[in-house]
């Protein structure tokens, strides 16, 4: 096997694929990368048994053939290269790289020992690349990281003739974003969970690009899907689905809210992280709010306390609530939006975070691009 192909090309290629390989794998071929070439084109991929992860790119001269290398050192390699084409050879149990006067040889790994990739399912419709980036990474952030309750892991998504949904939650806190789709058929209904992490990587890389992502998954009639992949640029990635759903988080929902604070979300933002240096990482945030304004304020050991007060629009009942200061930056990050409603009907309950472009505006999202997040306050300690 033999090929020479764009430097730059070649390192996003491997690089790509390489961050999905297992850091200590099962066994030693698993943290390898598969080259193959055949008329024209590279294919590189790589599989764990959880991630499938595939990447075709252009080559020139070319001889046919397939190898087996550390995805790991030769992305390290190629990454280090200099700015010109990249001559790959595969002799025997070696691998030769040549850019430049660099020269490289690499052993190859055993090919039969490396198990055969998972067939991309059945395509089930498409989804905007920058808004399947912006939804995952909402919701993403609400997933738990705890082993123990691998449900609470994943991020479930929900995919119907009339939209797609995505619901997350780690116990304390919950994320819904439900976004527009192109469904394959108008009767599509399937959910699945996919592990927050694997998602997460795909929708980072696949958000770069312009276009659609398709998502496909099994749609035969021997159970739930085993499996979801996703295409987009060139690239294709499978992930196994985790077993079991969510609760049913939408039901914690209201239908409507008895107090509304509104406030600009970068402020907000700005104000949590100054007043939070004082307490420590797990000190909560209080913020006391009335038609004056709102107050932000933490406490910390040997008396360190900080507060700071700032404008805000109150529809409904003075209040005090505390949060939990990680989740509560991270839902103000997640609303990415210009200002941020906190929606609660007794206080201690929990609250729902939402975004909107205006302050004064009710609920700013009037299609199916909608984004809610749960947050449980902690109990106020002045």
């Amino acid at each position: 096997m033999k090929f020479q192909v764009d430097r730059d090309t070649f390192a996003d290629a491997v690089s790509w694929t390489a961050k999905s390989l297992p850091a200590r794998p099962s066994v030693p071929v698993l943290a390898g990368a598969r080259l193959s070439v055949d008329e024209g084109k590279l294919t590189i991929s790589g599989f764990d048994y959880e991630i499938s992860t595939r990447v075709t790119v252009d080559v020139t001269g070319e001889s046919a053939g397939t190898a087996l290398v550390s995805g790991k050192l030769l992305s390290e390699i190629v990454k280090a290269l200099p700015n010109k084409p990249v001559d790959f050879v595969v002799d025997g149990p070696h691998a030769e790289l040549t850019c430049g006067s660099a020269r490289f040889t690499l052993p190859t790994m055993p090919l039969e020992d490396y198990p055969s990739l998972p067939q991309m399912p059945e395509a089930i419709g498409t989804i905007d690349a920058d808004e399947f980036a912006k939804a995952v990474a909402q919701t993403a952030v609400a997933a738990g990281k705890d082993e123990t309750l691998p449900t609470m892991t994943g991020v479930q998504v929900e995919m119907t003739g009339g939209g797609i949904g995505m619901l997350a939650t780690d116990r304390y806190r919950m994320a819904i974003r439900d976004s527009s789709w192109e469904p394959g058929a108008s009767d599509v209904a399937v959910t699945v969970l996919v592990p927050a992490k694997a998602l997460a990587d795909t929708a980072r890389t696949f958000g770069s690009f312009s276009g659609p992502v398709t998502i496909a998954v099994p749609t035969g009639t021997d159970g739930a899907p085993g499996m979801i992949g996703f295409i987009a640029g060139g690239r294709q990635t499978t992930s196994r689905v985790l077993d079991g759903q969510l609760p049913p988080l939408r039901s914690l929902l209201a239908t409507s809210y008895a107090t509304t604070l509104r406030v600009k979300t970068s402020e907000l933002i700005e104000v949590a992280r100054r007043v939070a240096l004082v307490g420590d990482r797990n000190s909560p945030i209080r913020l006391s709010f009335d038609e004056d304004g709102l107050v932000v304020e933490a406490g910390g050991a040997e008396d360190a306390k900080a507060s700071e007060a700032m404008d805000c629009t109150l529809d409904g009942e003075p209040g005090k609530i505390a949060f939990n200061p990680t989740y509560l930056l991270d839902g103000l990050s997640a609303v990415d939006a210009p200002y941020t409603a906190f929606k609660m009907n007794e206080l201690g309950k929990p609250v729902v975070m939402t975004g909107q472009p205006a302050p004064e505006d009710e609920d700013s999202d009037t299609n199916h691009d909608v984004y809610l997040y749960m947050l449980q306050p902690l109990r106020w300690d002045a």
